[in-house]
């Protein structure tokens, strides 16, 4: 329990009626969640508006409101307080309220268009190794040491990273390793929390139905080391031509990591093969379990990220080399008769090349590869005839397929891709909206030495069509058909 004046440090008030020198024992923004001696902070949402729950909110036992426009007829003995941003002043609020957990961890943030999920889910498995106690938020799942909570959204709210913050505190954690996705830094998630270090590792077209455009979703990104403090770390994938755009206001110490252009942490890629990479890492031979280019990068944003916190460089590429891939992410099986299946969370034009133009770094030259890929509904629909181009670029056969519709027509969303195929990719492109009939059509098309790569959803285990979430997990389904090829 605290009192409301002392979780309001930070939060911009511009108004107070009543007393703020009222016991709080919950922070809530969801008036179904509020419950006696809890504030409530309104939150103006893109789908609902907060402000229109407050009588709710109290209705359910919320003694103080923290809003930016108070109500026209407040309700006796109920503490309003007018601020400039509620959902800044949430995340003040929830840091303020948990005692600031995150000054009391080594917390790295990581955004970027692609990596964020494969580079903190290896900084996670690197530091354990090292016998570090870590904590982990991520798309794929939460961790508070080894122990593991379901992940519902990339970011979860700021309520929550505090509570989980504290926990991994109170478990003994050392660090921790957080994805921050532009949705979560606009929307004041990562508002409050001290950072040590973040990682830029990319960024390409994505989310434009969210921001509006790329130069909205740039500036999304370039919040977060806007907001650092003086004593962090910007690491920066300098091989971006956004790079710098990234770091140009932040105070913190920006540090660099390349294959091609010159930086603080460098690596060579010496050989790419299904194995895993050969690579010189600072002038050191290394050789890891990853594999394609867009993993060295991945590598080197994580040995960048264990210098700057101090680990000893030896320890360090001893631990990277023993590194395993993360679940989904150029995740690669074999038939009985010798067709390679990959399944890879590719769902951007720009993820989608880094993994075929590694398949074709990696392939013979006789075999030929086939690509499953369909795209999201109720998401940006300017991406998906790019990621048809692309998949026609470099596959010999094209399977056009569903992805998570969610609320649209996947027929539409599937004749959206074909706009980008010209006739030759016509001519190799099938469509199939049945994922899992387009699975098998892949499987029945292969022949012995053949590559299929499935795109779009890597660890995902479901299937969202209409709100509704069905089991759906296409490696599992993979090894169903691989099962069957003799």
């Amino acid at each position: 329990m605290k009192l409301l004046k002392d979780i309001l440090y930070k939060a911009r008030i511009e108004e107070v009626v009543g007393s703020t020198n009222v016991a709080i024992e919950n922070i809530v923004f969801d008036s179904r969640e509020a419950v006696e001696f809890s504030v409530f902070v309104a939150v103006r949402g893109t789908q609902v508006d907060g402000h229109d729950f407050i009588d709710k909110a109290i209705e359910n036992g919320s003694i103080a409101v923290v809003c930016e426009q108070l109500p026209s007829e407040p309700i006796e003995n109920i503490t309003y307080v007018r601020v400039k941003d509620s959902a800044e002043a949430l995340a003040y609020m929830a840091s303020n309220f948990y005692d600031h957990p995150s000054k009391k961890l080594k917390l790295v943030a990581v955004t970027g268009t692609n990596g964020k999920t494969s580079v903190v889910t290896l900084l996670h498995q690197l530091f354990t190794d090292l016998g570090k106690k870590s904590g982990l938020l991520s798309t794929v799942v939460n961790k508070i040491g080894t122990k593991e909570i379901e992940a519902s959204l990339t970011t979860p709210d700021t309520v929550q990273i505090n509570q989980l913050l504290q926990q991994m505190v109170d478990e003994g954690c050392e660090y921790a390793f957080m994805e921050a996705s532009s949705h979560a830094i606009v929307q004041h998630r990562t508002t409050g929390l001290d950072f040590d270090v973040a990682v830029f590792t990319n960024i390409s077209r994505d989310h434009l139905d969210y921001h509006g455009s790329f130069n909205n979703y740039i500036a999304a990104k370039k919040m977060l080391f806007d907001n650092l403090p003086q004593h962090a770390h910007a690491l920066i994938n300098n091989d971006d031509r956004h790079a710098e755009v990234m770091v140009q206001n932040t105070k913190a110490k920006v540090e660099t990591f390349a294959l091609k252009s010159l930086a603080n942490f460098k690596a060579k890629i010496l050989e790419n093969q299904l194995t895993g990479l050969q690579l010189i890492l600072d002038e050191k031979e290394l050789f890891t379990k990853l594999v394609g280019r867009f993993n060295a990068y991945n590598l080197l944003a994580v040995y960048g990220t264990g210098m700057v916190l101090g680990v000893d460089q030896l320890e360090l590429m001893t631990a990277i080399s023993s590194l395993n891939p993360v679940d989904g992410r150029f995740q690669h099986i074999q038939s009985p008769n010798g067709v390679t299946g990959i399944v890879d969370y590719a769902h951007t034009p720009d993820a989608l090349e880094n993994v075929l133009s590694t398949i074709q770094g990696i392939r013979g030259g006789n075999e030929s590869v086939i690509v499953v890929v369909g795209c999201g509904g109720d998401r940006d629909a300017g991406k998906r005839p790019e990621m048809a181009q692309i998949a026609a670029k470099y596959g010999d056969r094209v399977l056009l397929t569903s992805d998570n519709p969610r609320t649209e027509d996947p027929d539409a969303i599937i004749e959206d891709m074909k706009k980008g195929l010209d006739p030759v990719g016509l001519k190799k492109a099938l469509t199939i909206t049945s994922r899992e009939e387009a699975i098998k059509t892949a499987c029945a098309l292969s022949q012995p030495g053949d590559i299929i790569l499935i795109a779009g959803k890597g660890h995902e285990t479901y299937q969202e069509v209409n709100g509704v979430r069905h089991h759906f997990d296409d490696l599992e389904v993979l090894n169903e058909q691989f099962n069957e090829l003799k």
